[in-house]
Parts: C-alpha cells; structure tokens; sequence
C-alpha cells in the first residue's frame, strides 16, 4: 500500500483511479445509509465527494456494501481448491474469508497448512486462517498428522494467520491439559483470538472455558444457549451450513444492543448449496427476510468479523480500507448487481468475469498410502448378536443398537432385508493395514457399495456395502483416484469424482464438481440408496466426538462412554 499516494488522492492533490458517483453507501460504523461518491486509488478507498478521476463510474442509486466476510468455514467442504472456490463464492458478494484448514491438516499436517497458505495467493478475494487446533480431533482414529503448540508456532507470526482455530477439546480446555493450553497461550502471546466450539456448555465449565481465553462460538443451537454465552463475553457466530442451520432459533437474540458481538459464517457448505442458496448473502438475505433491520445484518456481515479478528484492511467503506464493495439494486431483496475486488470489477450479475485469471496450481503430497491387495472386508462370526450404527435421518447424531448377526459360512454378511449393510474404514495415512468394520442401518443399498475418502475428520477411506466384492471395488477405485468418491456394482466401477488434492479437493470448477456428485448420489439412489445425500451422511460416520455410535480405522467408537467397543455382544 503506498500511504503518501493515497494520502495525496485523499486530499485531493492527486486524482483518483476511480470515482463511484451516485452511491447509497451503508456506513457500517454510523448504521447510516449515506448518498456521496467514493473515490478509489490503488485499489482502496481514499475519500467521499467530489474528486477528480481518471475513470467515472456511475452508480445510478444503487446501494453500496463493503464486501461480506465469511467469519468461519472449511473450504474443503466446498470439494474445490481454493481458486474454483473464490470463484464460486466471489459473485455473492464474499470478498474475504476466514477459513479453518482442519480438514487437509488432518490429512496432511503442517504441508496441508503450507499448502493453502501458498493457494491462496494472488486470488481475487482475501483469505485469510485460523491455526487448526485439534489435528487430531480423538486418539481413537489414525489421522495423517498430530499438530501440538509446536508445531503450529512457525505459522503464528503469518499475517495470514489471524487466530487459533476452534478449539473443540473442550474438556481439554476446562480440565487444564498442558498441552492445550500452551496452544491458547501461543495465540495470546501473538495478540490473536481464539475460535471456540463448545456446543451446549453452561455454566461454571462455560465459565473456565472463556477464563481459559476463548472468545467465540460458533455451535449454538439455542437462542438461551446463545444469549448465555454472549453474556459472559463471547462472540457469537451465527452459522447456516449444508447440515447444521442455526439462523431461525439464534435470530431472535440480535437485537442493536447485542449485534455487534454477532457475525454470520457457513461453517461446511457443500457444492449443491453453494450453487443453489449462495454464501453469506443467503444468510443475510433470509435474516433481513425474517425482520432483522438490513444495516444490522451488513454489519454482521463486514465489521463485526472484520474487528474481531483484527483484520483492519476490510469490512467497511472507510478511506484507508480495501475497496472491496457489492452494488446492489435492492436492499431488502440484496439483489447483487455487481461486485468489485480491490476497486477492480470481478462479478457481475451472479457470474464472475472472464478476464479475472486463475493463480498457478500449488503441488501437493499425495494423500494415499493404501495396499490395496490386501484389503479384506470379511467378519468372522464370534456370537450372535452385534453392535450397529443406526442412521438417524438429516442429523449427525446415530444410535446404537443390538441386533442379530446374519451369518453365511461362518461369517458376518449384509442383510439387504433388514437394511443392515456393512461399513468399513481403510486407514490411508501411515500404511497400517487398520481397517474397522461394523454394521450400519439407514443406508437402504440393495446391492453395489459407494466409499468415499472425505470422512471426519480423519478422513481416512469409509465404504459401505451390500457385499466385500464391490467394497473392494469402490476402495480400490478411491486409492487409484488419489481420492474422491465412488459407486461399484457388480464388482466394477459404476462411477467415480475424483478428489486428488488430499483426497478431499478436486481443480474442477464448483458446478464441474457438483454435476458429478449428483450423478454419484443418482447413481446410488438406483442402487437403492434413500438417504438425500448419501455421500454426506456417509463423510459423518467416522466421526467419533458426536453420538452415539461411530466408526473409524480402529473400531466402533461408542462416543458416550468414548470407547473403542466390540462389533459383538456377549450374551450374559
């Protein structure tokens, strides 16, 4: 940024690269919406009124925005590199993000960091991370890397870097584990904040978690639970994800008294949503639908983020402030005209420009240690009854039950009848051979077997099947991909979306992507698939920190008693 030619654009010595006349600006500080001119130099804001300009853009009345920063998401979940994803989410009008890079560093550890620091250079949005804090989330999975305080010290001086990332070991956290504690000491040391992700604590352990230094939440269900947290001095993050959406219950606690501890974030979007909603002008959209005042939820959306994280460069139309801005017709509708980067027009009625490039690709480690001559989905019988996975419809949480085993040969087998179908996961880090089996009920295959290398957060390769022939089919077809998604029947490959960038991103654009996941999820559902997204209830299945019953490389996981349990039940 060169200060003493923005400092001579401002005082008018110097003419402006630009001139924005006729604009209705949303003046995030003052909650005003203010009719002048904006005038740009070096792609920031340099004053309002009347300047001299080399080039006159006329407004014509429209309204004004700064640029809608998204206050937490994983960009992996979008199932694109970063450049395919700014390009996904840029015409809605998300000039910055703050994203967590918890997934790849499950995959990859520090190289994954590395590796979305350098992506995201030379994009037209800002981007920005937050340190992942619990690589891995349990010990009871085996997971690419282990991050301590050490490890994520070399990143803490990145100005990239903004803040510690969620810190999801709560229980860490209020029981006063060292190693827990240094992290958020790290953070502290450096001046930034410390991203929280405690859903449901209260109370006296809510209370040593925020004494502990962490700032926000991003898991509130409830708006008590909310209001809770916010008075004992959190910020609150208000999220609508592709499975977790938290706008209904938590808008009736924004008010003007408290909204400016308040922001919105997506969190996990898929492919779909982001295509078929939008990014966070869809939460801003449907809040101002639903009554909120809109300056109120620009401001959620642009300073709110903006000053927690000490990003100063963005999140208001302000002299000295990036001139990140969206023009919008309407303001009740936030129907988005235009959308400018850095003064530079880059999307315009909901497409972006032809002429914005696309960085260079950044190699990557391959993500896929697997031998696949020796994977093995059989189950010896050893009783008669045996712990299943119960899939309860549209939430992450599963129950556990007891069922009997269907045994052929002396051995476990699918029940297409009873819906009980085997799943497994094949650990794809350390070359271990570890592969957990069980049962699941909810799938509804009546034959074939669909595997997927995105599962959290370990992301080791998770396949369920009607059969151990064409679940050695779907994994083979995974590890060959170097990642991705796959449907097998008839022991060949029915279909496959490749994901090569550690079996969780592919280079293809958004709408490349999401046309051949709904080809993968059409497919299933011909196998007899019922689920609405079976790819996505299947990625949930190997997390073990939600209920009740989980999977992973090591075993079933009973996350009550958070265990590794039998697949059998010894009959008393």
């Amino acid at each position: 940024m060169d200060f003493s030619a923005i400092i001579k654009v401002a005082r008018g010595e110097k003419q402006a690269d630009l001139l924005f006349k006729n604009a209705r600006i949303i003046n995030v500080f003052s909650g005003e919406i203010v009719s002048d001119n904006i005038a740009v130099a070096g792609g920031y804001i340099a004053g309002f009124g009347d300047y001299s300009a080399k080039k006159v853009v006329d407004i014509g009345g429209c309204f004004v925005a700064p640029g809608f920063i998204d206050a937490h998401v994983h960009i992996e979940s979008a199932m694109t590199c970063i450049t395919e994803f700014a390009r996904a989410v840029l015409p809605c009008g998300t000039t910055t993000v703050v994203a967590d890079p918890h997934e790849i560093a499950n995959v990859l550890g520090t190289a994954g960091i590395e590796y979305m620091l350098q992506s995201a250079k030379h994009q037209p949005i800002n981007i920005y991370f937050t340190l992942s804090s619990c690589v891995p989330a349990t010990d009871m999975e085996t997971s690419g890397a282990k991050l301590g305080a050490d490890d994520l010290f070399p990143f803490m001086s990145n100005e990239r870097i903004v803040a510690l990332a969620e810190m999801m070991d709560y229980p860490g956290v209020i029981h006063g584990n060292p190693e827990v504690l240094k992290k958020i000491e790290l953070a502290k040391e450096y001046g930034k904040p410390v991203d929280g992700h405690a859903p449901e604590l209260s109370g006296k352990d809510l209370y040593a978690y925020i004494a502990a230094g962490v700032e926000s939440d991003h898991e509130c269900t409830t708006a008590q639970e909310a209001k809770e947290k916010l008075m004992a001095g959190m910020h609150i993050m208000i999220r609508e994800g592709t499975i977790a959406k938290n706008l209904s219950q938590l808008l009736p606690v924004v008010n003007e008294r408290t909204s400016r501890r308040m922001m919105w974030c997506t969190d996990d979007r898929h492919p779909n949503d982001i295509l078929k909603q939008g990014d966070i002008d869809s939460i801003v959209r449907e809040s101002i639908r639903s009554g909120l005042d809109p300056v109120l939820a620009v401001q959620m959306a642009t300073i709110n983020p903006a000053d927690y994280f000490g990003i100063k460069e963005v999140g208001a139309i302000a002299p000295g402030r990036l001139a990140d801005m969206i023009v919008l017709s309407d303001l009740a509708g936030l129907d988005i005209k235009q959308v400018y980067c850095r003064g530079v027009l880059t999307a315009e009625n909901g497409e972006i420009l032809p002429g914005i490039e696309k960085p260079a690709q950044i190699p990557v480690l391959p993500s896929m240690n697997v031998d696949i001559k020796k994977l093995d989905f059989s189950i010896p019988a050893d009783g008669q009854k045996i712990r299943i996975i119960d899939i309860v419809p549209g939430r992450l949480i599963t129950h556990q039950r007891i069922e009997n085993a269907s045994v052929v040969s002396d051995f476990v087998v699918s029940d297409t009848s009873r819906d009980l179908l085997k799943i497994a996961v094949v650990e794809r880090h350390k070359g271990s051979g570890n592969i957990g089996k069980g049962f699941v009920r909810g799938f509804g295959l009546k034959c074939g077997a669909v595997a997927s290398s995105v599962a959290h957060d370990s992301h080791n390769i998770i396949v369920v099947g009607t059969n151990d022939e064409d679940m050695k089919e779907a994994v083979k077809t995974v590890v060959k991909m170097g990642g991705g998604l796959c449907v097998a029947c008839a022991h060949k490959t029915s279909l496959g979306l490749p994901l090569p960038i550690a079996g969780l991103m592919s280079h293809e654009p958004v709408k490349e992507v999401r046309d051949q996941l709904n080809s993968l999820i059409g497919m299933a559902r011909e196998l007899g698939a019922k689920l609405k997204d079976p790819f996505m209830a299947l990625s949930f299945l190997a997390l073990p920190v939600i209920p009740e019953l989980k999977i992973t490389d090591k075993g079933l996981v009973d996350v009550v008693k958070f265990q590794i349990v039998p697949l059998f039940v010894k009959e008393q």
